[in-house]
């Protein structure tokens, strides 16, 4: 390939000159040649227009590659920490099944406890009770209270009720009933006294089990006389009363319980010399549960 020239005018000038010469050669016009060469090595490279862009691209798959290798990191981040936390919520839901276990075995043995407490403490109360019945003679009757050594809450012939034995008088004839402190004297030589009503259940028991006999006035003498105020053998609180309706008393009364259509008003005064069945009542050998 022939090389390309590019001319540049070049004037050399002198000082003298000789005659024969053409005044106008004075000048001398010399063209320059510069080759293809020298204006390579004189000028900037020309840089295809791909390999210009291939920087820019090495920097940008650069910056892909680690934003890569960062995804990866936070991905492993991210599955370690959510493995580490599914192990540990197993762990926890497994501790609070052992404690919900462990809660329900110790609130089952509490509740035994408890259970077994109260039998203990009943047997305890009911085991003070009949200590307490039984210092109340000076000769316990042993073969009587407890036949075959297996102990009674009552005597034959007497009704338990609660933690109480009634003794109700059957007696036929009038010859052997008795006045109020007769019978008041009969029960105390049996450890008992008149009854004294305290409640309305016990009013209604009494009740189902005594029965009109000889005539609209007679009945069974109670632990309740009149002086000044009606109160009860035993010195308790007169807090309930169930008189029957429209009734005068003399100065001294004693109250009689009479069979009668409405168990709630079935109480009668009459003359303490009056003579008539009576009921006794005393506290059991065992207490009820």
């Amino acid at each position: 390939m022939e090389e390309e020239l590019d001319y540049t005018t070049v004037i050399f000038k002198t000082n003298g000159f000789r005659a024969h010469e053409n005044p106008n050669n004075l000048e001398i016009i010399y063209a320059e040649v510069k080759t293809w060469q020298e204006q390579i090595w004189n000028t900037n490279p020309v840089i295809p227009e791909n390999e210009k862009k291939a920087p820019l691209y090495t920097v940008l798959h650069l910056v892909a590659v680690a934003l890569g290798i960062i995804c990866l990191i936070l991905v492993s981040v991210v599955s370690a920490v959510s493995i580490h936390f599914n192990t540990v919520m197993s762990e926890q839901r497994r501790e609070n099944v052992n404690l919900t276990a462990q809660n329900l075995q110790l609130w089952t043995e509490m509740t035994d406890l408890e259970r077994q407490t109260k039998d203990l403490t009943r047997e305890r109360d009911g085991l003070n009770w009949t200590v307490e019945v039984i210092l109340e003679y000076q000769n316990f009757a042993v073969d009587a209270h407890c036949p075959q050594k297996v102990c009674k809450p009552c005597l034959d012939d007497w009704m338990l009720f609660q933690s109480n034995c009634y003794l109700f008088s059957t007696l036929t004839y009038s010859y052997d009933w008795k006045t109020w402190q007769g019978s008041h004297d009969q029960c105390k030589e049996m450890k008992a006294n008149l009854l004294v009503i305290e409640s309305q259940e016990e009013q209604e028991f009494i009740n189902n089990h005594t029965e009109r006999y000889n005539d609209d006035m007679h009945g069974y003498w109670i632990g309740l006389k009149k002086k000044d105020a009606w109160t009860w053998v035993d010195g308790s609180n007169f807090t309930v009363m169930y008189w029957k309706r429209q009734q005068t008393s003399n100065r001294v009364s004693c109250g009689l319980t009479q069979q009668y259509a409405d168990p709630l008003a079935n109480w009668s005064k009459a003359s303490c010399e009056m003579k008539n069945r009576w009921i006794c009542e005393k506290r059991a050998l065992m207490k009820a549960n």
